[in-house]
């Protein structure tokens, strides 16, 4: 019975930042890490970002310097920080946890459905 969902994608100009949210819900015991994922139109999903409970990050070399993964551990939320943002960053964007549920010992992946941020002048 675990969820995520992200928010905060649309439509913006290059050169420009947004934020998106992904909030996890449900029946957990334990979160392991969050991260984003993203995936353009006729490519392979790609690793954006990802942060574990204790606050290690991880980025793909393309957003380095340029995107900031954060996560408030009392909320269950994890959130991407994406500033001068380029045309190549277009793509949906999909939110993952690590998460253990109440109901079973066992860490799972979990994936929410994705928001759509598109790069365009």
């Amino acid at each position: 019975q675990v969820q995520l969902v992200e928010s905060g994608g649309g439509l913006v100009q290059p050169g420009t930042s947004l934020t998106l949210s992904c909030a996890a819900s449900g029946s957990i015991f334990r979160i392991t890490s969050m991260g984003w994922y993203r995936q353009a139109p006729g490519k392979e999903r790609e690793l954006v970002a990802t942060i574990t409970s204790g606050g290690v990050t991880n980025y793909a070399d393309s957003v380095k310097g340029r995107f900031t993964i954060s996560r408030d551990n009392a909320k269950n939320t994890v959130y991407l920080q994406m500033n001068s943002l380029k045309p190549e960053d277009t793509a949906v964007y999909y939110c993952n946890g690590q998460i253990t549920p109440l109901t079973r010992a066992i860490l799972a992946n979990y994936w929410g459905k994705g928001t759509l941020v598109t790069v365009s002048a």
